[in-house]
């Protein structure tokens, strides 16, 4: 369908709680969806919220085979998540590096749940239940922060792990963003 633009950092849209999706299988879903996959995969991104192209509804997508922006991240499979709810299985939290579409040329580190439980729908109202653990568990954490107006900055206690990227880790290849 369409690549759409990437929302930065400071738009009111990003600031939003996401409303929920209320039909499945319309043509705006399927529209809305297609866009997504399109842009994620121009941008070489490891997931997308519907908020972060503009549209304010509770809808994520999120995959990792191999990518130069995360060389050592396990494999998470692509999935689309519609209304999710997320359940954190312990206490144990561990520290990350992330980036964002929404704030381009930047990474900080950012604790997350190792552990938790996702449950929502695909893109026909089918139920998803799964657990996930390590990058998996952030890679959740971190789109569906987008749906509840939140952006990884604003997770982070520590603002001195926080900074450009081609500074950060001069030897990544410059042509890659967040």
């Amino acid at each position: 369908m369409a690549v759409r633009e990437v929302l930065r950092m400071g738009h009111p849209v990003l600031r939003q709680v996401a409303r929920p999706v209320e039909r499945f299988g319309t043509p705006e879903l399927e529209r809305l969806l297609q866009d997504m996959r399109d842009t994620m995969a121009h941008e070489n991104g490891a997931g997308l919220a519907a908020p972060q192209i503009g549209e304010s509804v509770r809808v994520v997508i999120f995959g990792v085979s191999a990518t130069p922006r995360y060389p050592d991240a396990e494999p998470v499979p692509f999935t689309v998540l519609v209304n999710p709810q997320i359940t954190f299985l312990d206490d144990e939290r561990e520290d990350g590096w992330e980036g964002c579409l929404s704030v381009p040329g930047l990474r900080g580190v950012v604790p997350r749940f190792r552990r938790l439980r996702y449950r929502g729908f695909d893109e026909r109202g089918a139920p998803i239940d799964r657990l996930a653990e390590g990058f998996h568990a952030r890679v959740v954490q971190h789109e569906c922060d987008h749906l509840d107006g939140i952006l990884y900055p604003m997770r982070m206690p520590d603002m001195s792990r926080f900074g450009f990227t081609e500074v950060l880790f001069p030897d990544l290849d410059p042509a890659i963003d967040d």
